[in-house]
């Protein structure tokens, strides 16, 4: 009986690292788990794979897993973690350096989709949950996605503080240079994590 206690857990990540016993145990354990995977998004933001038609980094995949890993409310505190470290200066950016972090950042040309990153990480963990069906599983991941971009596309159209001075680029210029270029990559990425979900709880129920 005791063995099956972690997967009563509705994450994988709770069922994968039950905490002990206690209020203090479980607020430690989502400390840790929030910190391990800010850090794991800095590392994907700086990891360029070579795709088509631009590289791509993991930070998309990394969002996803965490948001499916962590559940919503702490894969969206990790995520927030990990934006308020560009807030403070850190370079944890994808585009950091040679663009300085800071709280500025968040009103350029990526701010709506570090925003959507959030959004993402929450869909994504009510997707993952525990006896979540394939079809939702999959239809969250791709809702999540859908938001990520539309947040990231709409700040990009007409509410970027751009270089020039300009505010946004206009609805075509945000799909055809921050939107079109990376949907495939993110399909695959998409599609990855969501293999990986499925994937980890059925381990995690053969271990148990």
């Amino acid at each position: 009986m005791a063995d099956m206690l972690p997967l009563q857990a509705p994450t994988l990540a709770g069922a994968a690292f039950p905490a002990a016993s206690g209020p203090r145990a479980t607020l430690l354990r989502q400390i840790a788990l929030a910190v391990a995977g800010s850090l794991l998004l800095v590392l994907a933001a700086k990891v360029k794979v070579p795709f088509w038609p631009v590289p791509m980094t993991l930070q998309t995949m990394a969002v996803l897993g965490i948001g499916a890993a962590c559940g919503s409310r702490l894969g969206a505190a990790t995520v927030a973690l990990y934006i308020a470290y560009g807030l403070a200066g850190l370079p944890v950016f994808t585009n950091t350096p040679p663009v300085a972090a800071g709280p500025l950042y968040l009103v350029g040309p990526t701010g709506g989709f570090l925003v959507g990153f959030v959004m993402a990480a929450v869909i994504a963990g009510w997707a993952a949950a525990r006896d979540a069906s394939l079809v939702r599983l999959v239809g969250g991941l791709v809702a999540a996605e859908a938001a990520l971009m539309l947040l990231g596309f709409a700040w990009l159209a007409i509410g970027a503080q751009m270089a020039a001075g300009t505010t946004g680029v206009g609805f075509a210029k945000a799909f055809a240079y921050g939107v079109q270029p990376f949907l495939l990559g993110d399909l695959v990425k998409l599609a990855l994590v969501a293999c990986l979900a499925r994937a980890g709880w059925s381990l995690l129920q053969r271990r148990g």
